[in-house]
């Protein structure tokens, strides 16, 4: 079983990563936090890696930190949330600390809308994994990886993934592979016009004439 690479990124996709090591490329699925981190191809980096196998199929699943790892392992416990399912809840927010908080503040509310979350896997986050949640959270507190666990209000302050439409979901993680920081490609996306009617390319454009230069 293959628990870490170390290697040099030969491509990079929305949802994936093309990793060579000793000449054998692997391709890893990781979430848009993960993805961030990888500042070019070519670059050297070093994943934690959960191994499925499936259907005599092997899948990889990348992590950059031990923290985004820790709640994967806790995500893929809750009955039908399997690894691709854990990695696009990953995904959304700011990160896994964002999704930790949601589920330790019970807020199922902030759960819904995340790619793949319905209201009962929602609710059945919530119920299985709140309290080892709080407890992961005040290990990442410790170790400076997080702030202190917010309450519904507070969590709902800020917009999330599970807040912005499909099309902007997009635009930002195409922002990303650009090499715009999340954090920057979050905030002009979260200011542009809310348009039913809009297309990826539209928004597209909208956002990188907005983007700072």
């Amino acid at each position: 079983m293959i628990g870490n690479l170390r290697g040099k990124v030969i491509d990079r996709g929305v949802s994936s990563v093309l990793i060579e090591c000793a000449g054998v490329g692997y391709e890893v699925h990781a979430s848009t936090h993960t993805l961030a981190s990888m500042s070019e191809i070519g670059a050297e980096v070093s994943l934690r890696i959960f191994t499925q196998y499936l259907d005599h199929k092997m899948s990889l699943y990348g992590f950059a930190d031990v923290g985004e790892r820790e709640l994967f392992d806790l995500l893929v416990t809750v009955k039908n949330v399997g690894p691709s399912s854990a990695i696009k809840i990953l995904s959304a927010g700011a990160g896994p600390v964002e999704i930790a908080q949601l589920i330790a503040a019970k807020n199922s509310k902030g759960l819904l809308g995340i790619k793949g979350v319905g209201k009962k896997t929602s609710e059945m986050l919530v119920v299985e994994l709140h309290e080892k949640c709080e407890a992961l959270l005040m290990t990442w507190e410790a170790d400076g990886m997080a702030m202190a666990v917010p309450t519904d209000g507070a969590a709902a302050q800020s917009k999330s993934a599970s807040k912005r439409s499909p099309v902007h979901n997009d635009v930002v993680l195409a922002l990303v592979q650009l090499g715009y920081r999340k954090q920057a490609a979050e905030k002009v996306v979260d200011h542009l016009p809310d348009d039913p009617t809009a297309t990826l390319e539209s928004v597209m454009r909208q956002a990188l004439q907005a983007m700072p230069r």
